[in-house]
Order: structure tokens, then sequence, then C-alpha cells
């Protein structure tokens, strides 16, 4: 079995084992619901903190990299807004559909690969990237849904709101602490160390479990044409702009690898949270984070194959 198949497999087994679990009463939705906040607040931002306060920052730390990610995502996001404007959805579909082409998971998916792919080097790079992909795939979001809403006249979506969730977001907090720790040459006090271990060792398991519990497949139905069009723009455009960008660098694929991990993740469930609160199509963003997660077995296990 190859490296790529052997790491992905067993992620994915994770997955299901958490969508099973849900299924037969062992995560009911107020667990799903408190064991969420716990990874997402907790768990998820020691790991980075820990994984990046301890790197040699000036070795792990690419410009190129982080950028190539930034316009892979920028050049997305606009590609999808112009290929289903003609279509006139309806504004909530539509700011939806064009969120979920670009917004992927890497705080759970993404970083769980590039850790168990990538090892503990890989991790850190893919951590300080993320911290930056996901300040602005959430302020496009923003962008995008409150677009969206200006078409139709709503004056629903909250801007300021959203922006300061953005701000507040403990992942991209986490990175950017431990860029500065890292920077400033702080060790980490011994019984600190120890705790964040402690707590890391909850981080993916726990989010991958998660994952596979928010998981909800009743709502693919009569959706199949527009969440095709979504994976398609998600787990292959995405990166492959990404990887042509990378490729123009010429930056070899041990340099990019993390990256393309994180282009390649699957669409994120912050998706759902952003088009409740903005006037979004919420059944739509729970339908297309179901086809995407369950899709990104196959694609990711293809781009890290391809990448080598």
């Amino acid at each position: 079995m190859s490296p790529v198949v052997s790491t992905i497999a067993p992620i994915f087994a994770v997955i299901a084992l958490g969508s099973f679990a849900r299924r037969r009463g062992f995560m009911p939705p107020e667990f799903v619901r408190a064991g969420n906040r716990l990874v997402f607040y907790i768990a998820i931002p020691a790991m980075i903190f820990r994984a990046i306060a301890r790197s040699r920052l000036g070795e792990q730390f690419n410009p190129a990299v982080i950028g190539s990610c930034l316009l892979a995502v920028v050049a997305v996001a606009l590609l999808a807004w112009f290929l289903v404007r003609p279509a006139r959805l309806p504004a909530g579909l539509f700011g939806t559909f064009v969120q979920s082409s670009f917004h992927g998971n890497l705080g759970y998916i993404g970083l769980a690969v590039s850790f168990y792919y990538l090892g503990e080097a890989g991790f850190v790079q893919a951590s300080i990237i993320a911290g930056f992909i996901m300040i602005l795939q959430n302020l496009l979001g923003v962008v995008v849904l409150t677009a969206a809403g200006r078409r139709r006249g709503d004056g629903r979506p909250g801007v300021a709101p959203m922006v300061w969730k953005v701000a507040g977001n403990p992942v991209i907090l986490a990175a950017a602490t431990g860029i500065a720790w890292a920077a400033a040459g702080l060790p980490l006090p011994e019984v600190l160390r120890r705790s964040l271990d402690i707590i890391s060792g909850l981080a993916l398991p726990m989010a991958l479990l998660i994952i596979g519990a928010s998981l909800s497949f009743s709502l693919l139905s009569g959706r199949a044409g527009m969440l095709l069009v979504n994976c398609v723009a998600k787990l292959l455009v995405l990166p492959a702009v990404g990887l042509g960008i990378f490729r123009l660098w010429g930056l070899e694929s041990a340099v990019f690898l993390p990256g393309l991990i994180l282009l390649a993740a699957p669409t994120a469930t912050l998706t759902y949270i952003m088009a409740n609160e903005m006037g979004g199509d919420a059944d739509y963003a729970v339908a297309v984070v179901s086809a995407t997660t369950m899709a990104s077995a196959l694609t990711i296990t293809a781009w890290l194959t391809l990448a080598g």
C-alpha cells in the first residue's frame, strides 16, 4: 500500500466512524456541538501554538508558498463568481455556492492530513500557511455573502460582527501568537510544553470524529448538478490553480506540499454558520460540506500522488 493511501485511508475511516457513532447515538447533537467548541477553541489552537512556537521559523516560513496559496484562493473565488453569475440563482444560494468553492476546512482536515502525512515539520509549515489562508477566505466569505445580499436588497448581512469573528478566530490567533513566540526566540516552559502536549493529543482524533458526526446526506437529493460543480471547483480547480502557481515559482514538491494539502481540503463547516448568519442558503452549505468531505478522500489521495 502506498504511503499516501495508508495515510488518507485511516483519516477518512475515523471520519466514517464519527458518522456511524452519531447514527448509533454515541455522539448526540449536544455532544457534537460541545465537542466542536472544545476542539475549535482549545485543542486545535493549543496544537498549532505548540508546533509553531518551538519551530525554526526562518526555515519554515515561506512567503512564496503563502503568496501562491492566497493568489489561488482569490482566482477561484473570482472564477466561481463570474461562472455562476449568468445562472441568476437566488441570492442566498449564489453567495453560498461561491463561498463553498474556495473556503476550505483547513483547521480539521487540512491540518490532519498535513500532520499524518508530512509529520511535525510539515504540520508547522501548514499551520503557518493556514493562518494566512483563513484570514483571506473568511474575509472573502463576508464580502461574497454581503455582495449577494445587496443584489437582492437584503439588509440582513452584518459585516462588522463577522469581521470581528474573523479577527477573533482562535486558529488564526494561535498561529499568530506562535509565530510571534518563535520569532522572539522564547523557550516553552516545561510545564506549559507538557500541558500543550496533553491537550494537543486530543485535537485531531476528536476533530475527525466531529467532522464525521456533522455530515448529513439527506439534503443531497435534487442538488446533484450544482454539488458536482462545487466539488470540481473546490477539490480539483483550486488545488490545480495552486499547483500551477507553485510550478511557475519553480518550487519543489517538498516545499509546497503543505500548501497543496490545504488548498485540496473540502469545504469548511464554517460556510454553514456564515450562510446561516448572513442570509445564505444554509441547507445547501450542509449538502456541499458533506459532498466535498467524502469526495476529498479520493481527490486528496490523487493530488498527493500527483505531486509526489
